[in-house]
């Protein structure tokens, strides 16, 4: 049975998108920069006021990802239905191109975690787990090219064998950030996926091996914390923008066929 491309299938288009933070808001209704796409955080819209106004605006000019971080979904709970209902009518508002979460209706992406301990008696490696639920599921995968970094020199894996053992049929968006680094008693080093700095030279080169593997997918780059201006979130995306411009459109997607 065939299986479209999540990317093909995603009306966000295969460019280069940032995160829309509080106080990026003003200049962007004001000043309108040249980029492809917006992601916010589904939980920051929730309630009402200036924030949700302002995103009624943005969203007649750009198209709008919704990601979530609060379902939980890898929880041994039951899923909040509260919570979900929430997302529901965030996402009736806004009609967003794109509803992810981090690892459940049509056009959700799970994304990969970044991780700084394992089970000891795990029985499978997270990609293999990944792929399975895509493959159950039907959803897609938001691949998170710095998660797999940080992840993979946490744990001493190899990132690119994380990334050549995702389905690329699935992966429908990529997300670059940057992180920090804190060394450890003993000179072990842990890096922590903050989200507060520009993306590192390996992982840029590691998201050139993405696209060479998924072909050209939507990217974001994302930074929560020590918000910088507007305009170096631009340069960051400009970037990812040129290495989108240069990954080959026709990647063999054997899983595909």
């Amino acid at each position: 049975m065939s299986h479209q491309p999540a990317a093909a299938c995603s009306p966000i288009p295969a460019r280069a998108g940032i995160g829309l933070r509080f106080q990026h808001h003003q200049a962007v209704i004001e000043d309108k920069p040249q980029v492809a796409w917006l992601e916010v955080h589904t939980e920051n819209y929730m309630g009402c006021g200036a924030p949700l106004r302002d995103l009624d605006v943005i969203r007649r000019e750009y198209p709008i990802s919704l990601h979530g971080v609060g379902l939980s979904l890898g929880s041994v709970e039951r899923l909040d239905l509260g919570h979900l209902a929430c997302v529901r009518r965030v996402a009736e508002r806004v009609e967003p191109a794109l509803v992810s979460e981090h690892l459940s209706w049509s056009r959700i992406l799970v994304e990969n975690p970044s991780t700084y301990l394992r089970f000891r008696h795990s029985t499978i490696a997270e990609w293999e787990f990944l792929a399975a639920v895509a493959a159950r599921t039907g959803c897609g995968i938001l691949c998170d090219v710095n998660n797999i970094y940080v992840s993979a020199a946490n744990h001493g894996w190899h990132a690119s064998d994380y990334l050549t053992a995702l389905p690329s049929s699935a992966v429908g968006e990529i997300h670059l950030a940057g992180h920090s680094i804190r060394e450890l008693d003993g000179g072990r080093v842990l890096r922590i996926d903050d989200h507060g700095s520009r993306v590192i030279p390996e992982v840029w080169q590691l998201y050139s091996e993405a696209l060479s593997l998924f072909g050209p997918v939507p990217t974001l780059i994302e930074w929560d914390t020590d918000v910088p201006p507007l305009d170096t979130l631009l340069d960051e995306a400009a970037r990812a923008e040129a290495l989108l411009r240069g990954a080959p459109e026709s990647v063999a997607r054997a899983d595909a066929a």
